[in-house]
């Protein structure tokens, strides 16, 4: 290993790394990823965005077939679960995506170093050296080194996993049996969704979070109807309250929560700790080269990803803003096409996030909030899903679809959907605000008929009140 010397050596190998890579050697670059798992993909398809998503999925079969086929003349014994196959489904769905990752290295001839990688710093030669440690320990030795490491799971100051009672969102990926009561700690996105799965498989699900309202920087209106949806589901919360302690016994957790002068106690046999993520920066070398991180811990970058250290970059959840997959796998295409000469931009105002519960929630832009607080001036249109034909067709019809588009020039500032599929949706938003498109862009462009879509466009119609349905 120690002759080879590449173009580009990148740590990790999720969403970032991986197409960072393949990107590069698209672009005729000779690339080297280090990554110490045993499959490519990193925490998102390992043990995040994908299984996660493959348990909602089915999940929200096994729900349907409970509680709705009936709504569609559809007549059956109550479904029995099969917990163990739902997991190998998942553990399958995995497979095949990190296998196919693995399978894009060799076509691409990306070279995977499987091992732990840490920052030397710059040889006498001016190339920077990582070592390797693990299967394919060395140094490995590249003219530019990009950090995509990812994130981790933040952890509460005293509370401490034990894979069996109190678990982190790994360990609530492979439970062997469903909780009779799992509390989760923290109303994120990860808690919200993995709670979702356990609650519509027969658990008894409470959401404990310190913040007065759950998913603070989404639209107010949105979260508020989630919310209550979530609640009918049967999900109970304690919002703006605190954990003072845990105490477990005989499989058994007692939790001490707080709000206010208020003190109770509750007890569940699974807890959930989902507080967050932070950059996963341990171990990596950065102090004793001298990359230097922020107040939050995040690694400062410059426009082109450069960190404090000639030669060494970063990216995705390593650096500031949003952790989400699509983020750093963005970042990584456009890390590497400024490498190689390109004027490649990332559209940070653009950024969709998705809450996959059901109904889903999503977003693009600012909030009615934000734009207020800032004074831009606003117009709001807004259209119920129980108007659109298809979501009828679907006896889905929960829900809603808001634009908000600058009063004076139309320009959409934000989309915010709460309904069915509106993770698939809010790629339109996306598409027209990359290219700075209005509101009425959007009314006058042809959506099929019956879809979901419709709401999407009779919202923006409503935003001059021209939609024609509400």
């Amino acid at each position: 290993m120690a002759e080879d010397v590449f173009d580009l050596v990148i740590l990790g190998a999720g969403p970032g790394g991986y197409v960072g890579a393949i990107r590069a050697s698209q672009l005729g670059l000779k690339v080297a990823v280090v990554e110490n798992r045993p499959t490519l993909g990193g925490v998102c398809l390992n043990e995040g965005c994908i299984p996660s998503k493959a348990l909602l999925d089915s999940s929200e079969h096994f729900a349907l077939a409970r509680d709705k086929f009936d709504l569609h003349g559809i007549e059956i014994a109550p479904p029995k679960l099969n917990l163990a196959r739902m997991m190998e489904r998942k553990a399958g769905v995995v497979s095949d995506l990190t296998g196919g990752i693995a399978y894009l290295f060799k076509k691409n001839k990306v070279t995977w170093l499987k091992g732990r990688g840490k920052l030397m710093g710059a040889g006498s030669d001016g190339l920077q050296q990582v070592q390797v440690e693990g299967k394919d320990a060395g140094v490995v030795r590249g003219k530019q080194v990009l950090l995509a490491t990812g994130g981790k799971v933040a952890r509460i100051p005293g509370l401490d996993v034990d894979g069996e009672v109190i678990i982190d969102n790994a360990g609530a990926l492979c439970l062997p049996a469903v909780p009779e009561h799992l509390v989760v700690i923290g109303a994120g996105y990860i808690g919200l969704e993995l709670g979702s799965v356990w609650l519509r498989l027969g658990a008894k699900v409470t959401v404990v979070e310190m913040l007065p309202v759950m998913l603070p920087k989404s639209d107010g209106e949105a979260v508020q109807a989630l919310t209550r949806s979530l609640k009918k589901q049967g999900m109970a919360f304690h919002l703006g309250t605190t954990v003072q302690g845990i105490e477990v016994s005989n499989g058994q957790a007692r939790i001490t929560l707080a709000k206010g002068d208020k003190v109770q106690e509750i007890t569940c046999d699974k807890v959930l700790l989902s507080a967050g993520r932070k950059p996963n920066t341990d171990n990596l070398g950065l102090e004793e080269i001298g990359v230097q991180l922020d107040e939050r811990g995040c690694i400062r970058v410059d426009e082109n990803y450069a960190t404090t250290v000639p030669g060494v970059y970063a990216i995705g959840d390593l650096i500031p803003g949003p952790m989400l997959a699509h983020k750093a796998s963005e970042e990584a295409v456009v890390f590497v096409e400024r490498l190689v000469g390109k004027n490649s931009q990332v559209h940070y105002e653009t950024i969709p996030g998705v809450c996959y519960t059901w109904p889903e929630m999503a977003s693009v832009g600012q909030t009615e909030e934000q734009l207020k607080e800032a004074g831009v001036p606003v117009k709001t249109g807004k259209f119920n899903f129980m108007a659109n034909g298809r979501a009828r067709a679907m006896a889905e019809t929960e829900g809603f679809v808001k634009v908000l588009a600058h009063a004076d020039t139309g320009q959409v500032l934000g989309v915010h959907i709460f309904g069915p599929r509106a993770s698939d949706m809010i790629a339109e938003a996306v598409a027209v605000m990359s290219y700075g498109g209005t509101a009425h862009d959007i009314g006058a462009m042809f959506h099929g008929h019956p879809t979901l879509a419709e709401a999407l466009k009779e919202a923006a119609l409503d935003v001059d009140k021209a939609a024609v349905h509400c």
